[in-house]
């Protein structure tokens, strides 16, 4: 029963349950719509919450070496520990590939094609707990790893599955690399990993992947996955580690190629280590992309387009729209749609259904968007947040940024966070010339 008393409104509920509802009635907000924990939870106790590397199609987990604890960015909650590995657990990795790679590259196209289908189909199959798990991993919406990344994640495996097929026909010749060394980041764990892994696989070569060291869990359980599809041993193996790890991988000299996702800086070092030894290399950097808008547009539609661009993953990607550059004639009548937008956004615990924007990975990448910010208000930028009562630790709200210098290390550095900065133009050349202005190349949009 539904009933307002003395201005507030109450629910009962048959005769002996009752509870007062008053900020979600009164306020017509949302209430928190959790997602079940119950299979990511019992995946964890299951191996003791406490993991290894994933190598020759086994756990491994050294004695000797030290751990380190994967949180939940929402909660601070310790989900598990896993290996800080050391360079001679890549060797252990490295040969193992190596080892697979001899019989792995002589499969028959249709064998290997067989091999992709049974892994995309065991990965729908346990599509809600790789969901889950990497929302708890890396502070994602469960709405966002459920909806967009998982279905992904499928589908680059049969896609690919179909090229494992075709590559005998489609590409004569051609034959497989070797063996594969992959480095992701940690803004999309599981779907980067399957950029990498998916087409490496199809045309024959085997893969050593070092996940980032805030998001592991998932690139673990998907390597258990790939083995309990029927993988063979040593084909995808999983050596978690600190990020100098990946550096380690690199330059390993039996490994054939190096493919890494990350920040310019790291590349610049991959590059400079891996230059004159024959390896084959990769590298998916940096952007600051630009959101150009006309006055012909339909502001709705490009208020919608905007959302999309910057605060999908709380901004944490590198095609990220993290310049909006406006026709001077709509500025104001844009900025003040895109800020009426901005109050309806809501931030909370990513596995809240309801939740628009979770947590940042960590804080020392939340601490790093608020000294940009911080740097830019002193600047003499306007800065427009809005306020919000979430008190989770690692939540950092949806920021516009205007009035800001285009010398300013805000409209031209990367950030990975959820902050736009919003610049105007009278005509397309002033547009382009300010959509170059910056280091990074990657992505744009119209």
């Amino acid at each position: 029963t539904l009933f307002r008393s003395g201005g507030s409104w109450k629910v009962t509920v048959g005769r002996s349950l009752g509870f007062v509802m008053e900020k979600i009635f009164d306020a017509m907000s949302y209430g928190a719509v959790p997602e079940a924990t119950s299979a990511a939870q019992a995946w964890l106790d299951a191996h003791g919450r406490s993991l290894g590397h994933f190598i020759a199609g086994k756990w491994v987990k050294p004695t000797d070496c030290k751990t380190e604890p994967s949180k939940n960015p929402s909660t601070g909650e310790t989900l598990a520990t896993t290996v800080q590995g050391e360079p001679t657990h890549i060797d252990t990795a490295v040969k193992a590939a190596s080892t697979a790679f001899e019989s792995w590259s002589k499969l028959s196209c249709h064998v290997r094609a067989r091999h992709l289908y049974s892994i995309a189909r065991n990965v729908q199959k346990h599509q809600q707990l790789l969901s889950v798990l990497e929302s708890l991993d890396s502070g994602k919406p469960i709405r966002e790893a459920r909806d967009w990344d998982l279905p992904l994640v499928v589908r680059h495996f049969y896609h690919h599955a179909g090229w494992a097929q075709l590559m005998g026909v489609e590409m004569p010749g051609w034959k497989p690399v070797g063996v594969v060394g992959a480095i992701v980041p940690w803004s999309f764990p599981l779907l980067m990993l399957a950029w990498k892994v998916c087409p490496a696989l199809a045309m024959g070569n085997t893969v050593v992947l070092t996940p980032s060291d805030h998001t592991r869990l998932t690139a673990l359980l998907l390597a258990e996955i790939c083995s309990e599809a029927g993988l063979p041993p040593g084909v995808f193996n999983v050596v978690t580690g600190s990020s100098e790890l990946g550096q380690t991988l690199a330059k390993h000299p039996d490994v054939d190629k190096v493919t890494f996702s990350g920040s310019t800086e790291v590349g610049r070092t991959i590059r400079r280590a891996t230059a004159g030894t024959g390896q084959k290399l990769s590298l998916d950097l940096s952007g600051k992309s630009p959101f150009i808008v006309f006055d012909s547009a339909d502001l709705d539609s490009a208020v919608e387009g905007v959302v999309d661009a910057i605060w999908l993953n709380q901004g944490q990607m590198c095609s990220a729209g993290s310049r909006l550059l406006m026709q001077e004639s709509i500025a104001e009548d844009l900025i003040a749609r895109l800020q009426q937008r901005m109050t309806h956004l809501r931030l909370g615990d990513s596995l809240d259904k309801t939740v628009d924007l979770g947590a940042m990975v960590d804080e020392s990448q939340r601490a790093l968007i608020s000294e940009y910010v911080e740097e830019a208000r002193s600047e003499g930028a306007e800065v427009y947040q809005v306020e919000t009562d979430v008190k989770k630790q690692l939540c950092y709200p949806p920021t516009l940024i205007t009035n800001a210098s285009t010398v300013s290390r805000i409209v031209r550095q990367e950030i990975f966070g959820p902050v736009l900065v919003a610049l105007t133009f009278r005509t397309a050349k002033e547009a382009i010339a300010l959509a170059n202005n910056s280091p990074y190349g990657l992505a744009g949009s119209v």
